[in-house]
């Protein structure tokens, strides 16, 4: 462990070791710091059981030594313990001055030599949860860092007691950031606090602008909540508790001339129960679950909200009309019954029609002044003194909590940082940052929309956001188009095809499922057809892409109009089609849904 005292506080600071040397032995693993070798630790192979290291280890007997950066946590599987440990990292940036690192790979070591006196139902369970945790590794948009807490937003920050930083990282963390959480007890029981590494799943972007000639930094963190967790399709709506899926705290920090200032915004989905089962149509239904506690789950989701952030304006970017009018009618009905929250339901696809972006003006005229009574956002001092705080938050949401809503938020985000420079006299009163500043600083702070946007969707829908290019250029153009078109036949695929898996993955990892000898077999809990028709599956649509792409490059204006046509009747028919002369359903969901 290493306590430091960072330039720009005084403060001393808890700190991880940053690089590793992981040793393999035939017995067991140890890990120790490159800076202080003697304060590792070893896992046995045989039971994954914790030690300290005591002085000096014969190291000649390894039969492997690597470098790692980082133990992210352990699980206890059928055959044993498997450790996961980050081999790989990159750095992106810095919150507040302190370096944060994207996880680029990591891989798990398996302690499993109990897998010969597992009998042959639990080696074939054991061989599934392996390949689980092999989707694991996998996992996007992660990030960390060694000195600090990131998933704490500034606000937050400034009201905590002095000495926290002090704690160890994993003590300071906000639980409901933490993505590995479930998977760190056992070295938090081992004490081996100094080695613990919450990781954060979002986004992490930022850059750099000039004003007034002087250069200020904007970072956009995206903190993806664990409550919840899932993939687009396989979950949906709230727990009874008031969870919701795809729920994520998006915070804008702005440093300048030694001022800091923060604006938060969250977006979830629609806090009632609800689902949307995945049958190979391009659209499923949406189907809302009649449920006596569905006003209790409503009320309980925003007085979350409230306890956390205050006043709450919920925002419904979902259709008036058509499928999705049913679950933004049931979402208005509930939210009558909450005269404490303000409920706006602005349909975005009728207001903004293909090309009327601007229209989200309408909106926000809408909601002004209730977003000026909030303090529309939180500022500092070079000394640290409140400036100004955010006494509230915006809420916004569409069905899957992507397209539309990064699109509706990253224009509330530009209208705030317009009013954070003018605060900080960056900006007069008369201008923004469309209008005066240089056309790079404004196309660095859509980029940062952009790429936040697209990396929220892959770690939700396995693709980039659509309506990129609104995000990025105003307006929706030919390439975004084809982009979206793309896209949209991925995520068909995916859900259809991969996201039960990558599902079942986050269930076993987050702790919704417990692999253990009491549990039931995963087999045991849905029948899984052989994926035979995978290869046809997978030709029908890589040849949809390509008329898609084709169609759409010669559609011109009537683009848009194409694209649900080529998918519904090229894809969707096609394959249901075989289905139906199979006699078989064609789903990855396999098993462990069956206790969700």
């Amino acid at each position: 462990m290493e306590i430091e005292s960072p330039s720009s506080t005084g403060k001393s600071h808890f700190k991880l070791w940053s690089e590793l040397e992981l040793h393999e032995f035939p017995d067991k693993f140890v890990i120790r710091p490159v800076k202080s070798p003697g304060q590792g630790f070893s896992i046995a192979r045989s039971d994954g059981t914790f030690r300290n290291l005591d002085g000096e280890v014969n190291l000649e007997t390894a039969s492997r030594m690597y470098t790692i950066f980082g133990v992210a946590g352990t699980i206890r599987l059928l055959a044993g313990t498997y450790v996961l440990v980050i081999t790989s990292r990159k750095e992106v940036g810095t919150y507040l001055g302190y370096p944060v690192f994207r996880v680029i790979s990591m891989k798990f070591l398996s302690c499993n030599e109990g897998l010969s006196n597992l009998n042959n139902q639990q080696k074939k369970d054991e061989a599934y949860f392996q390949t689980l945790l092999r989707t694991v590794e996998e996992t996007p948009g992660l990030y960390y860092s060694y000195e600090t807490d990131i998933t704490l937003n500034l606000q937050r920050r400034y009201k905590l007691a002095d000495g926290w930083m002090s704690k160890p990282i994993w003590k300071q963390a906000d639980p409901r950031f933490v993505w590995n959480r479930n998977i760190l007890e056992e070295l938090i029981e081992n004490k081996l606090d100094e080695f613990v590494v919450p990781l954060l799943q979002g986004s992490f972007q930022t850059g750099q602008l000039k004003l007034n000639n002087l250069t200020s930094t904007i970072t956009l963190i995206s903190r993806r909540c664990t409550r919840r967790l899932g993939t687009r399709m396989w979950r949906r709506g709230a727990n009874l508790e008031g969870d919701t899926a795809n729920f994520i705290e998006t915070e804008q920090l702005l440093e300048y001339n030694g001022f800091k200032s923060s604006f938060l915004q969250v977006r979830g989905s629609i806090p009632l129960l609800w689902e949307q089962i995945v049958d190979l149509s391009y659209k499923p239904r949406l189907a809302v679950i009649e449920h006596q506690d569905t006003p209790m789950v409503v009320k309980r989701h925003f007085h979350d909200l409230m306890q956390r952030y205050g006043d709450t304006i919920a925002v419904d970017l979902t259709d008036q009309h058509g499928n999705e009018s049913l679950l933004n009618l049931a979402f208005a009905t509930e939210m009558e019954k909450l005269p404490d929250v303000r409920y706006v339901s602005f349909d975005f696809h009728q207001r903004c029609g293909n090309r009327n972006f601007e229209n989200l003006k309408l909106l926000y005229d809408e909601i002004a002044d209730d977003f000026e009574k909030q303090g529309r956002f939180f500022l500092q001092t070079t000394q640290g003194e409140l400036v100004a705080e955010q006494k509230g938050i915006i809420r916004s949401n569409c069905i899957d909590c992507l397209d539309r809503t990064n699109v509706t938020q990253s224009y509330l985000a530009r209208i705030s940082l317009n009013q954070q420079l003018q605060r900080m006299c960056a900006l007069t009163q008369s201008e923004s940052i469309c209008s005066f500043t240089a056309d790079e600083d404004l196309e660095i702070f859509r980029t940062l929309w952009v790429d936040q946007g697209d990396e929220i969707s892959l770690e939700y829908s396995g693709t980039n956001a659509l309506k990129g290019d609104i995000v990025r250029y105003g307006k929706q153009t030919i390439s975004g188009l084809i982009k979206d078109g793309m896209s949209a036949l991925s995520r068909y695929y995916l859900n259809n095809f991969q996201d039960g898996v990558r599902q079942d993955a986050i269930d076993l990892i987050s702790g919704n499922y417990t692999a253990n000898g009491n549990s039931p077999s995963p087999f045991q809990l849905n029948k899984f057809e052989t994926r035979t028709l995978f290869p046809v599956a997978s030709a029908l649509l890589i040849g949809g892409l390509t008329v898609t792409s084709i169609t759409l490059n010669r559609a011109g204006q009537n683009a848009q109009s194409m694209i649900s046509s080529v998918i519904c009747v090229g894809a969707t028919a096609g394959m249901m089609a075989l289905v139906k002369a199979n006699g078989r359903q064609i789903c990855s969901r396999p098993r462990l849904c069956g206790l969700l």
